[in-house]
This record gives C-alpha cells, structure tokens and sequence, in this order.
C-alpha cells in the first residue's frame, strides 16, 4: 500500500515529545525515520513512569512508533561523522537541542547543507534561535505558564491551572509537521532545503487566537473563565440531575431551539438574550436559569433531547470511557501491536485518514539502538568497524 511521505528520509535527533511527536506523524505518513539516542540510555522519556509495561514507559511509546533507532554519541568525531553520513542521505533532519548546542557539535545547518543542500534542517527550542530568551531552557510548564494559558486556565477560584497535557510541545510538534512538509513541497520547485526555526513559545502565543484576538482589540486582559467561553453564550458546563454535560450553543437559532426543549420559548425574545452579544453581556443573568432547568433531569435525558434536534452537546468523559466508545471504535483510532520487549502494546493511531495513502501504525515504537547495526551496515560500515565503535561507546 502507498504512503503519502513514501521515499521521504527523516533524521531524527530530538527527544522527549515535540520532536518526536513531529517525527512520529511524518513516521505514520510513510516517511522512514531514523531516531538516533544516546548510547547511555537513550531518549529520556525510556525511564519515565509509571506506568512501565515489562520495563517499557508508556510515555515513550507515545510519540515514537513508526521509527528505526540507533544510538549515537554525539560527542565524539566518530559519532559525529556517521551523523554526516546520514545527512547525506536524507531529506529532513530535526533536534530540539537548546539554542547554539547543534554549532557546538559542528552539526548546525550550515555545516550540514554544505553536505546536502537539499536538507530540510528543523530546530526546535524553547524561544527559538534569535531574541534575549534564546539560551533559557523550554519546557511545556514554563510556556505554558509565560505564554497565557495558564492565566486563562482555570477559574476565579482555582488560580492559574496548566493544562492536563503538554499541549505546547503537542502544537509545537504540529506546526514542526507543517513547515516540514511545506519545505518538503517548495524544495520541489527550488530544488534546494531550508532551516526552520521553531520556538515552543511562539507555538503556545499563537495558538491562543480569539483570546489574542480579543485583547489586541480591547486592550482588556482576558481572564480565566473556568468552563465559559468569552466570546459565546451559552456554551459551557452544565450540572444535571445525575452528571455534568457540556452544550455549545453557537448561533441565535440554536439558542431559540434550545430554549424550546427546556420550556422556555420567552428567553428566545427576551431582548437581554435575543443575540450572542446580548447573551454574552447579560450571561450572569441568562446561566442560573438555565441551570436551575437542567438540574430537573437526568444528562442522558438531556443529551438526547438536545442532539435529537442538533444542540451540540456532549457528556464529560473519563479516559476509561474511550476505549468503548463505539465512535472512536469505528474510527480504529486505539490500535494494537506486538512489541518485542513489552509484548502486545496499545497505541493511539494516527487521526488522519487519507483516502489514497492512509496513515498507519507500521512499526512498534522500537528499543534504544535496537537498528544501529543495520543502519550502520547500510551507511558501508563493517562489523569491524560497528564492533570498534560499540566497544568504544560511540554508539
């Protein structure tokens, strides 16, 4: 079967998440990713947990299926040769080392297109590579944190409040993916590579959008709204009877439906409610009573009624209901997979859906160095030479 990434080389030197999560998806696209680690350990996420399956981290298995690994130290000139080899032969390479780390190994995109002018040669820092924060240290807290999600996270009660995953290192991966492929795509007017600067920092201010977008025209700073939303009313949780339920009303027509189905056909034309603006200005007014209704039945009462007559809406689920869902089931987004080490694995699968050249879980995320020889062999190494650079620890 075609893969949309078919004959694409990536060379992946990152760790942890954004990196790998970026290379994880040109991986499911049909791209050959070669994931070099340390010959100490390998990627730090190995050692992270619980929960461990057989010794392996679910946190590792995450982001790196679809991947061949080796194990390289960089360090040394030995290491830093077959890195140059596998320049050579590729079309991406990536790292998320801090900023200047890459001109200190003699590995930085210069160096590297003088080898392969074709290269597409994607950093990823913290702050990117030019600014006074270019050298801080970037983690998915600390951007979380600087950027504004956390003072928009959260309620006026709770303090700022991060959210429950690393979501910048998450975009960053994402928007890492995007300037990839659109290298990938003008090389092939161009013919030759480029750099791509990528910041985590940048990723998380503009993923912030219409709050961004809201105070670039008001000049008022956006605040927590626990489960509201700035711009629309009602589109929030709600308590019923028996569970919480999220509806999203997010037009004058639905909200007119809406008040129908709970028996309030006059807030329709009450003109503190008529349109969004209204309904936003007043929603202290509009929400308890609102509220007060739906406490008078059950959510699976609710939920049917409201989706009956398309009110968006939805329960709040746990990440235990997932694998049930009959939705995702049909989706075939948890898949499984034989892992040498950890035995049968499950894995979250990719969300696109080619129609062609579908994504598709092909290879188990691999154990540290489990390719170095046979990449090694290909590059025109002997095993000689592969056992001299073992036995010295570059690799």
């Amino acid at each position: 079967m075609a893969h949309a990434l078919k004959g694409v080389k990536v060379l992946d030197l990152s760790r942890v998440l954004a990196g790998p999560y970026c290379s994880m998806i040109l991986g499911d696209l049909g791209a050959e990713v070669v994931k070099v680690e340390t010959p100490d350990g390998g990627d730090d996420t190995r050692k992270w947990g619980p929960p461990f399956q057989k010794g392996v981290s679910a946190y590792y298995l995450c982001a790196n299926r679809n991947k061949k690994s080796m194990t390289v130290n960089l360090k040394s000139s030995e290491g830093k040769d077959i890195i140059k080899k596998l320049v050579k032969e590729s079309d991406v390479i990536i790292h998320n080392f801090k900023t200047g780390t890459m001109e200190r190994l003699g590995l930085c995109y210069d160096t590297l297109k003088n080898i392969n002018p074709g290269i597409i040669y994607c950093s990823i820092t913290g702050f990117g590579e030019t600014g006074p924060y270019k050298n801080l240290p970037g983690y998915d807290f600390i951007i979380q944190a600087m950027s504004g999600f956390m003072s928009i996270t959260g309620d006026e009660d709770s303090g700022p409040q991060k959210v429950g995953i690393a979501i910048t290192d998450v975009l960053t991966g994402l928007y890492s993916c995007i300037g990839i492929q659109a290298a990938l795509l003008e090389r092939e007017r161009s013919g030759i590579g480029q750099k791509i600067d990528i910041a985590l920092y940048d990723s998380a201010v503009s993923a912030l959008i219409n709050v961004a977008s809201n105070f670039l025209m008001s000049g008022q700073t956006p605040q927590a709204l626990g489960n509201s939303h700035p711009n629309i009313v009602p589109y929030q949780t709600f308590q019923t009877k028996d569970s919480d339920i999220v509806v999203a009303v997010g037009n004058d027509r639905q909200f007119a439906v809406l008040c129908r189905l709970m028996g309030f056909e006059e807030l329709a034309e009450d003109p503190r409610f008529l349109t969004n603006p209204k309904r936003v200005e007043n929603r202290e007014v509009l929400i308890p009573i609102l509220q007060k209704r739906l406490m008078e039945a059950g959510s699976d009462e609710w939920i049917r009624s409201f989706r009956e007559n398309n009110i968006p809406c939805g329960p709040i689920q746990t990440v235990n209901h997932l694998e049930n869902d009959p939705q995702l089931q049909a989706r075939d987004i948890i898949q499984s997979i034989e892992h040498p080490t950890a035995g049968r694995i499950r894995l979250i699968g990719s969300p696109l859906k080619l129609s062609r050249t579908p994504a598709k879980v092909r290879y188990y995320p691999p154990d540290a160095g489990e390719h170095t020889n046979e990449i090694l062999m290909e590059l025109g190494y002997d095993e000689d030479l592969i056992g001299f650079l073992r036995k010295n620890k570059i690799i």
